[in-house]
This record gives C-alpha cells, sequence and structure tokens, in this order.
C-alpha cells in the first residue's frame, strides 16, 4: 500500500512534469529522458543500499568515496582484459569489502557510524587521489563499454537489473525474516536484542550489501563512459541520502520503503535538468534540493 510520503512525492513529480510539459517541450525529448535514465539508474542501485542503512539506524556518508574507488577499479580491470561478468564479481566483492570495514567498526567495535563513515570517505578519497595522482583512467576497451551491449541493449539491460533490484529489495523487506530483522533493528535495538536477534550482526550485514551495491552502482555508471575521473562519486552520498529521506526513510531508522526511495531518486534526479531546461541558473538545484529534504523532515 502506498504511504503519505510516497503520494506526496509522487504528486510533486507530477506538478513539476506538468510545468515542463507547460514551459518547453524539450525536456521530454527520446534523447534527454534517456540521458537522465542512465544518469539516474546508478543513484538508485546506491541508494537502495543507503536506504536499508538507514532503516538500521545508522548512516553512511563514505558511499561517494567508495564509488569512486570501485569505478577506477573497475576500469582498470577492463584494461588488464578481464571479462564483464568477472568485473562485476571482483568489484561487487571489493565494495562489499568496504562496506564490511564499516560495517565492523559500527556493529563490533561500537564507533558511532557517522564517525567511521567520516573517516572512510576522507581516507578513501584522499588515497584514491595518491594512488592515481589525478589521473583517469583512459581509453576503456570496448568490450567493457555498455558491459559489453549494444547502445539500445544497455539501457534494457540496466533498467531490468534496476527493476529487478528493487522489487527483490522490497519483498525482502516486506516478506522475509532477514529484512524484517533490518527494521526492527533500527525501530528499537535493545527491544531487537531482547526478541533474539543479533544486532551487531544485522548492522554489520547491512553496511556489507550497501557496500556492494555502491560497487555495482561504480560498474554500472562506468560502462556508460571511454573513461573514468578519478574523482567520480563526488556528492554521491548526498544524492542517495536525500532520496531516501525525501522519500520518507526515518533518519533515526525504523521506516522506510523502497518505492519512496525510486520516488526520491526521480524528484531529485529532476531537479537539476529541469533548471536547466527552463532557464534557471543551475546554482539553485543545491538549495531547491536542501529545502526540499528540509521540508521532508520536518513535515515527516
Amino acid at each position: 500500500m502506498i504511504g503519505v510520503r510516497e503520494r506526496s512525492v509522487a504528486i510533486a513529480i507530477v506538478v513539476l512534469a506538468a510545468v515542463l510539459a507547460a514551459l518547453t517541450d524539450r525536456f521530454f525529448s527520446a534523447a534527454n529522458l534517456s540521458d537522465l535514465f542512465l544518469a539516474n539508474v546508478p543513484v538508485l542501485v546506491a541508494a537502495i543500499g543507503a536506504t536499508l542503512v538507514i532503516v538500521s539506524g545508522e548512516i553512511d556518508i563514505s558511499v561517494g568515496s567508495a564509488f569512486a574507488v570501485c569505478s577506477v577499479a573497475a576500469g582498470l580491470a577492463a584494461k588488464a582484459g578481464l571479462p564483464v561478468a568477472a568485473i562485476a564479481i571482483v568489484i561487487v566483492l571489493l565494495g562489499a569489502a568496504l562496506g564490511a570495514m564499516n560495517g565492523a567498526l559500527v556493529a563490533f567495535a561500537r564507533v558511532p557510524s557517522i564517525v567511521v563513515t567520516l573517516a572512510t570517505m576522507v581516507a578513501l578519497r584522499d588515497g584514491l587521489r595518491w594512488a592515481t595522482q589525478g589521473e583517469w583512467v583512459q581509453d576503456l576497451p570496448a568490450t567493457f563499454q555498455w558491459l559489453g551491449q549494444s547502445q539500445a541493449a544497455y539501457p534494457v539491460v540496466i533498467g531490468v537489473v534496476a527493476s529487478t533490484l528493487v522489487a527483490t529489495m522490497a519483498w525482502s523487506a516486506r516478506d522475509l525474516a532477514a529484512g524484517r530483522a533490518i527494521y526492527a533493528t533500527g525501530s528499537n535495538p535493545v527491544a531487537a536484542r531482547l526478541t533474539g536477534l543479533d544486532v551487531a550482526v544485522v548492522k554489520f550485514s547491512v553496511f556489507t550489501l550497501a557496500g556492494a551495491l555502491t560497487a555495482l552502482a561504480a560498474v554500472i555508471n562506468a560502462a556508460r563512459f571511454t573513461q573514468v575521473p578519478s574523482n567520480s562519486g563526488l556528492g554521491l552520498e548526498m544524492k542517495v541520502i536525500a532520496a531516501a529521506v525525501v522519500g520518507g526513510a526515518a533518519i533515526r531508522g525504523g521506516r522506510a520503503t523502497l518505492l519512496g526511495t525510486v520516488l526520491g531518486v526521480v524528484l531529485l534526479g529532476a531537479i537539476g535538468p529541469a533548471l536547466t531546461f527552463l532557464g534557471v541558473n543551475a546554482y539553485w538545484e543545491r538549495a531547491i534540493q536542501g529545502a526540499i529534504i528540509l521540508a521532508a523532515v520536518v513535515f515527516k
């Protein structure tokens, strides 16, 4: 059943679309919609993981840095001649390892997640800058671009992947004990522990899964281009956390829906391009996004 927050975000999307339809027809061109879709699918995949972390009562602000590390690693693996399937597996395992590192410090060492992920955000970003000296991974092989598919088939493939992920995670959260354990942990960790849940294992698992999803998002994004910037993922943590919160996630944990996150990604992802087509200075994008996030938190 669709909740109040999801309906509110859906209405906001419809209103924005109506305004754009009335003022400009170029926004709804096939080329622009395709670009929007391709740019925001990686955001959505990473946002699924961020939503689960928030539901568990934690936060992860190292998403953008982990995304950058995994993007560069994917580019290097592609240049080394690994097949696409092997690249995806290796990079997802790398992302899971980065997430597990955060999860172990949060769950077992009991360091606050904001402290842990702030530290890893800086360490990963600066470590990558040192390792690459700021150079991009260039001349990616054609066998890697579009994940080995044709340019026409690629959007269909990643659309199926993203839809399957959303549907699987939504079903798991609703019908599987593991999914319900995440919500129980975020709602009341003490009560969850008293019912027999191992709260530390739940949180560790959620961070590990979020890291794997961030890595998958990095592979999907890297395959669109012939080069990988060493500063990939700048601001991604803001996008994924904002999408979850706008979509109805309670920042203190225990409440969120993946449908809400999907709608949050759509709304926030459309604002920047919409401003461009309306002739509004792009610097307003962050201000508007911030206002939307603040409103979502205040009127939760």
